[in-house]
C-alpha cells in the first residue's frame, strides 16, 4: 500500500464525513447565502474551526458554482486547495533535528492521547540508517508505561533509561541524558506522564524536566512534541494553548485520526497556531505513524 493509500485510509471516516456534507449542502439545493450558512456551521461543526470555516465560506461564495455543471471534482478541489495552502508551510522534515548528539526529543500530551505508543513508532522511524535510539521513561507514576516502553525498545533495539516507579520524573530525564552523551545516542526520546491542562502542579512537574536536562545540555531539550488525540475535537485547541504557556513547543503530532469523522481539527490547529507538524497517527500497528504531507492529508480529505 502506497503512502497516499495509507492517508486515505486512515482519514476514511472524516473523508466520508466531509464529501458528503459537501454533496448534500452542494449539489441538493441551489446554492444561496442561506446554503453558504449552513455550509459554514457545517464546517465548524467538523471541527476545522471557526477561522477556516468562514475562510471556505468566503471562497465558495466567491466562486460561481452551479451545481448542474460543476462537477463535484471541483467543489472537492477548491476545499483540498485550502487545506494544502494552510498546512504546506507546517511539514517539518525529521532530518533537519539531527543536529546534536544526541538530539534530546521531549514528549508532552494529556492523558490518554498516545504518547507512549507514539514514541515507540517514532523512535522506529528515527532508528532507520542505523541511528541509535534511546527512550527516556519519564512517565515513573504508570508501571504500564515503563513496561509498554520496554517492549518497544526491544522490538527496535533501542536502550531504555528507568528507574523505580514513583521516582521524581525530573531526575529520569537527567539520568538519560547522562547516559545518551557518554554513549554516543542519536536520538533521546523521553516519554513523560499524562498532565491535565488545567492542574498547575502536573505542568510545573513536566516544566521541571525541561530544566533539568539543561544542566547537561543547555539547548536541550532540542525538540518538544505535542501530542493531540483526534478524537478530542476542540478541546486539542486547549491543549496546545496550555502546554505553550509552559514551555515552547516545536511540532504537533496527531493521533487517532483514524478513530474519528472529524479529522478537520488539524487544520484548526494548524491555523491557529502554524506550528510544525510532524506526523500523523492512523492505525494501531507499529507502522502506522506517518511522517506529515500536507498534499496527501488535504487530498485524502476529499477523496470519496
Amino acid at each position: 500500500m502506497g503512502i497516499f493509500d495509507k492517508f486515505k485510509l486512515g482519514l476514511s471516516k472524516s473523508s466520508k464525513n466531509l464529501s458528503t456534507g459537501l454533496n448534500d449542502l452542494m449539489f441538493k439545493r441551489k446554492i444561496d447565502e442561506n446554503t453558504l450558512n449552513e455550509l459554514e456551521d457545517f464546517l465548524i461543526q467538523s471541527d476545522v474551526g471557526i477561522e477556516s470555516a468562514k475562510e471556505l465560506k468566503d471562497k465558495f461564495s466567491n466562486t460561481k458554482i452551479n451545481p448542474k455543471i460543476s462537477g463535484k471534482d471541483e467543489i472537492f478541489k477548491i476545499f483540498s486547495n485550502y487545506v494544502s495552502e494552510i498546512l504546506k508551510p507546517l511539514e517539518k522534515n525529521l532530518d533537519n533535528i539531527n543536529k546534536n548528539t544526541p538530539s534530546v526529543i521531549l514528549i508532552a500530551g494529556v492523558n490518554g492521547v498516545g504518547k507512549t505508543t507514539t514514541v515507540g513508532k517514532l523512535g522506529k522511524i528515527l532508528g532507520q540508517n542505523n541511528k541509535k535510539i534511546a527512550f527516556g521513561a519519564a512517565d515513573t507514576f504508570r508501571a504500564a508505561a515503563v513496561s509498554q516502553l520496554e517492549v518497544w525498545a526491544k522490538k527496535i533495539n533501542a536502550e531504555i533509561i528507568k528507574s523505580d516507579e514513583g521516582v521524581d520524573p525530573a531526575s529520569v530525564a537527567y539520568k538519560a541524558l547522562d547516559y545518551s552523551k557518554k554513549n554516543n545516542i542519536d536520538y533521546l526520546i523521553i516519554d513523560t506522564a499524562g498532565r491535565l491542562q488545567n492542574k498547575k502542579n502536573l505542568m510545573d512537574e513536566f516544566k521541571k524536566i525541561t530544566t533539568v536536562v539543561k544542566k547537561i545540555d543547555i539547548k536541550a531539550p532540542h525538540e518538544t512534541f505535542l501530542i493531540l488525540d483526534a478524537t478530542t475535537g476542540q478541546s486539542a485547541i486547549n491543549q496546545v494553548e496550555a502546554f505553550r504557556k509552559v514551555t515552547p513547543i516545536t511540532g504537533i503530532i496527531m493521533t487517532k485520526l483514524d478513530g474519528t469523522a472529524k479529522g478537520g481539527i488539524l487544520l484548526a490547529v494548524g491555523r491557529k497556531f502554524k506550528l510544525p507538524i510532524i506526523a500523523l497517527g492512523m492505525g494501531e500497528k507499529e507502522d502506522d505513524l506517518h511522517m506529515f504531507n500536507a498534499q496527501h492529508y488535504s487530498s485524502a480529505l476529499m477523496s470519496e
